[in-house]
């Protein structure tokens, strides 16, 4: 009796636990960067939600690395050839020149760079204009991946269903205004600015350079803005239907913002609304899938440890010098390590040490996690910086472009590793600072006790998206979550009405009191020029 009442209470319990959703949404993806470490953050999102069992339509560039999965269909608008012919003359570019984020920011949106216009021809291209002009499904939601493309935002109103935008960095304030978010400059660290290891408050100086950079990105933002609306124009402005909103009501519209960040561990706490959410890590795995048996078997043997070096996704290595991995791969070939070395053209590789491995595309966030991983040579990426963090695998940055010098100097300071400049770098600078990340035990320290606050959240990342993308899909859109900042125009929000008013009651009582004190003394100078005469008998 005993034991079929122990089978009965099992199948009680098994009853009265709550069951996941089995009504899939239909949600459409639309990333149409051409980064394909971008891809893989937005991607890394939807194939959560797929696996929950929501119907997931993608709509990119370029097709994602990412197994086939039977709730995924992915639709590629591909650029053409003239567009990818620039942007691979772009990249090659920058990689020489290495911009500052700054310089780009301000040519991307001045000049109206070949970014927005490869933005405006992947929304206009007919395999994606297929899928919100005639649209064979109804969609639920639409997600955008952000990349200078807000007006993209049109594709959801041309569905009219809710949309929730994802960035694959850090906060931003093009990002902050679109929920607003507060990015006050006095304890709100901008772009590149880095604080240090227990430091909680900006010094004067880092004040007065955060001032200046929010006042910079707060001008983008208003010229991104414009540009934007122009775009939105062009791409939508044909809607024939009155009720069709235009592209500041659209901003407006926007349910929620997820970015590639965690405020705990990464630092500052910012105060930001129910609107953002923190997903950050979002593309590392919870668990590392297995190794290629070949790159398993080289890391498994790797006695003395080993290093992962990789330049990223974006960087043809055929536009540096040869001189520049020529002097690297003499420094790597020496070593003890074993090194995993990301290379593009495996027929021309810098040579064939016994102890390096080139691959050209590899398992980065699996390699990261292999316990015999000891060292990350990276471009500092925030994705690759990120899955090296969750790991607690210091790195050695080699930043190129964009946030990516910002990344290395933020990752030096917090005591994960070191950065170089790899176009002035010289040989001992290098197999210096490599031994010194490797041999110094407080890289490994100061970025484990990192990893350990990165991991520990009340929800995983994967677990964040889940829920949150159904509390919208639940509540239509969950507009109830917004700031009311973002409905409020540019004197209203900051108070210039009132301002006025005060200013004007102010200015009303002081003229009042003037007048009054004027006839006061009037009055007064009056009976002393003109004094009553005594009177007589």
């Amino acid at each position: 009796m005993n034991k079929y009442m122990g089978i009965v209470l099992f199948f009680t319990i098994l009853l009265s636990m709550e069951a996941p959703s089995c009504e899939g949404a239909n949600i459409l993806g639309i990333f149409g960067s051409h980064s394909p470490s971008h891809v893989i953050v937005h991607m890394a999102m939807m194939k959560t939600l797929a696996d929950r069992g929501h119907n997931i339509t993608v709509v990119t560039q370029m097709k994602p690395k990412l197994k086939a999965h039977e709730n995924i269909t992915v639709i590629l608008a591909p650029p053409t050839p003239e567009r990818e012919q620039k942007i691979k003359e772009y990249m090659s570019q920058i990689t020489a020149e290495k911009p500052s984020i700054w310089t780009t920011f301000l040519k991307a949106i001045v000049q109206s760079g070949d970014q927005f216009e490869a933005q405006y021809e992947f929304a206009v291209h007919p395999n994606f204009k297929e899928v919100y002009e005639n649209p064979q499904t109804k969609f639920d939601l639409v997600f955008l991946g952000m990349m200078a493309n807000d007006f993209q935002l049109g594709v959801a109103a041309k569905l009219k269903c809710p949309v929730i935008v994802t960035w694959v960095g850090v906060p931003m304030i093009v990002l902050d205004s679109v929920v607003g978010n507060v990015a006050d400059p006095a304890f709100v660290p901008s772009l590149n600015v880095a604080l240090e290891p227990g430091q909680v408050t900006m010094r004067f100086g880092q004040r007065l350079v955060n001032f200046f950079k929010y006042s910079f990105l707060k001008f983008l933002d208003v010229l991104l803005s414009l540009k934007m609306n122009q775009f939105y124009e062009r791409a939508f402005g044909n809607e024939t239907d009155p009720d069709f909103p235009n592209y500041a009501e659209m901003k407006r519209r926007v349910s929620l913002l997820f970015y590639n960040y965690h405020a705990p561990s990464e630092g500052p706490i910012r105060p930001v609304v129910p609107q953002s959410v923190e997903i950050g890590g979002i593309q590392v795995k919870e668990q590392p899938d297995p190794l290629p048996k070949d790159i398993a078997e080289f890391l498994d043997n790797a006695k003395d440890g080993a290093i992962f070096f990789s330049l990223g996704t974006n960087v043809d290595t055929n536009t540096f010098s040869p001189h520049v991995f020529e002097m690297i791969y003499k420094v790597l070939s020496k070593l003890p390590q074993r090194v995993i070395w990301k290379w593009q053209d495996l027929d021309n590789k810098p040579g064939n040490a016994s102890n390096i491995y080139f691959g050209n595309w590899l398992p980065q966030d699996d390699i990261l996690a292999h316990p015999n991983t000891k060292l990350f040579i990276t471009h500092a990426g925030k994705g690759g910086v990120a899955e090296s963090q969750f790991h607690g695998v210091p790195m050695v940055a080699l930043p190129l472009f964009a946030d990516q010098q910002g990344n290395a100097e933020i990752l030096t300071t917090s005591g994960f590793g070191r950065w170089l400049d790899i176009l002035t770098m010289t040989e001992v600078e290098l197999e210096s600072t490599i031994k010194d990340v490797l041999e110094n035990p407080t890289y490994r320290k100061a970025i484990g006790k990192f990893s350990s606050l990165y991991r520990d959240r009340p929800l995983t990342a994967r677990q964040s998206v889940v829920y949150w993308t159904e509390y919208v899909l639940r509540h239509q859109g969950a507009y109830h979550l917004q700031s009311p900042e973002i409905h409020m125009d540019f004197v209203s929000r900051n108070n210039i009405d009132v301002y006025g008013v005060l200013l004007l009651v102010n200015l009303i009582s002081f003229l009042l009191f003037l007048v009054t004190v004027s006839w006061a003394l009037r009055k007064v100078l009056k009976g002393f020029s003109n004094p009553k005469k005594p009177k007589t008998d």
